[in-house]
This record gives C-alpha cells, structure tokens and sequence, in this order.
C-alpha cells in the first residue's frame, strides 16, 4: 500500500515552484509557478481514484490494482492499439503524466526501459509501488514537462495520455518533447478536443466562437471556464482542475509543426442524453460519434530521422 512520496520528490517540486529558475529560453513567471503549484496539488488526489472508490477498492495491493486496470482499459478499450507497448520492447519510453499508473506498468510489462514523469508526488509515488509490486524494471520522478532534466534526444517514444493541456504552456511542452526525443522517435500524446459533442451540447455559442476562431494562428489556446474545466476534471471535494486548454486539430497540426508526421484520431463520447435520461449509452458511441466528435484527440508524431546516430537503441 502507497503510504506518500518521499520527502526529496516534494522539496523538489516546491523548491522548484518557489523559486524562479531561467533554463534554456524559459523564464518562468509568477503565474505558471502558481499554476505549477496548484497542478502539484490538485493531481496528487489520484487521477482515476474516483474510479478506485465506484470499484470500492480501498488499498493498492496486486489484485485492487488488477481490478482497477481491468476496468480502466475496459472503459478505455482504444487506448493499448493507440499507444502499442509491443512496439516499445527494448527501447527507452518516457511516460509524463502518470494517474494511476495502469498505462506506464503495461508499458514496462511490454519490456520497455521506462522512465515515468509527473509534477504530484503521489503519482510518482504510485508508480514507482506498481514497478517494486510487480519487480519491473524502470522508475518515475518528479518533475515538470515545461522544464524536463533530460539530455536531448534521450528517448525513443514519449508517450502522454491526458496531461499536457494541464500545465498551463502546451506548446512548451510539445517543444519539450520534441527535444527529449531521438530522430526517427514517436510522441504519443492525447488531448481534449475543442469540437466535441460535450463541448457543442453543452457550450454551444462558446464553442461556435471558437471555431470561427479557429482558422486565425493563434499564440496560445484560450482558457476555459471553471464550469467547463469541472466538466472534465474534479476531485473529491469537487474542485475543478487549476488549469486546462482545449484545442483542434488545426491547433495541433500547427503546435506540432516540427514533426516531420502528425497524425489524429477523437476517442472517448458522452453517452446520448435527454432530459436526464440515457437514450444511447456510450459503448455503443465509441466506434461511431466518437471517431468525429469525441472527447479526446488523440496523435501520432514522429521527429524526421537523423542521418546519424547519437545513440543505438536495441
């Protein structure tokens, strides 16, 4: 059982948030520290621990951790053929943004060398328990995917499902991506889709300003309501996420001009509602609605190849 992360990952987090730094060409400001911090606490409440307690799990030995990932890659039955650990064996994978931990565990399982990143402690944490419970290879740490430690072009795939457009500078952190990964490396990402059905359903003047908004180039996504953002995200006392950014597919394929490729996919539906009632439920949207107007937008991104090699991964 997860009994808290250790005292070094939380120093390193508020000493980090406390304290101004200047690394590369970021110069972080007073608003992202305070975002940073608010990040830090708000996703130490587990991502997915509201799902934990619908199960009645109540600790994190091997079979409530079993049980969760059950459900979880039942509710989410796309995401393994998305992300495809298989294709990781024997390669070096950075995961940012770690919740549970059920994804960055599948993706050890597979043979990966994994190396997992997240801003809260307890996610660190968590993973960290999943890799000594199951005597897998790898770790996770704490830190920010604005300003990751990692040398460039040290990994071969990073993968993040749900994470980036939670900090509060995406296009930082694609940058950041892009730098950590080798030539030739895939960036398997996910964020929330500007165009969905929950978005037209339920904001739907918001949302048709935004499309006309979107084909104008755009220095950064607008931020959303807490109304909007507690739509997605809350925690246990109902609070909403600090900070969240919903983008399209132009904004995307614009963020991501680096890549040599970039491909994206919507995954995830609401089910169909009418005056509260269930009309459609949401498995059987997930191959159909879901494809256009999903929840989440999914991408591939591969870094154009190098003419040489730095490091030779097996």
């Amino acid at each position: 059982m997860i009994t808290g992360a250790g005292l070094g990952c939380r120093k390193f987090i508020w000493l980090g948030c406390l304290f101004p730094m200047t690394q590369g060409e970021m110069v972080v400001t007073t608003e992202q520290l305070e975002i940073d911090q608010s990040n830090a606490r708000f996703w130490n409440e587990l991502c997915g621990s509201g799902f934990a307690r619908s199960l009645g799990l109540t600790d994190h030995s091997f079979e409530s951790l079993r049980r969760f990932d059950e459900g979880f890659f039942g509710l989410y039955p796309y995401l393994l053929p998305i992300v495809q650990p298989d294709r990781m064996v024997g390669k070096d994978v950075l995961e940012i943004g770690l919740g549970y931990g059920t994804l960055g565990q599948k993706i050890a399982e597979a043979g990966a060398r994994y190396k997992g990143l997240d801003i809260a402690p307890n996610a660190v944490e968590m993973l960290n328990h999943r890799l000594r419970l199951m005597n897998l290879p790898g770790s996770a740490v704490c830190g920010s995917a604005l300003e990751m430690t990692f040398p460039d072009e040290s990994f071969d795939f990073v993968v993040s499902i749900g994470c980036l457009h939670h900090t509060g500078n995406i296009q930082r952190c694609f940058d950041e991506v892009f730098r950590v990964l080798r030539g030739g490396g895939v960036a398997v990402l996910m964020a929330y889709n500007k165009f969905s059905w929950r978005q037209w359903t339920g904001w739907p003047l918001q949302t048709t300003a935004e499309l006309l908004r979107d084909w104008r180039v755009l220095n950064r996504p607008d931020r959303i309501s807490t109304e909007r953002r507690k739509a997605y995200d809350a925690n246990a006392a109902g609070e909403a996420a600090p900070e969240t950014v919903l983008l399209s597919r132009r904004d995307l394929r614009r963020m991501l001009a680096k890549f040599e490729s970039v491909s994206i996919q919507a995954q995830n539906m609401d089910p169909f509602r009418l005056c509260g009632r269930v009309l459609v439920n949401r498995a059987k949207l997930l191959g159909n609605f879901g494809r256009v107007l999903g929840l989440d937008l999914y991408l591939t991104a591969q870094k154009k190849a190098t003419n040489y090699t730095t490091h030779e991964s097996n």
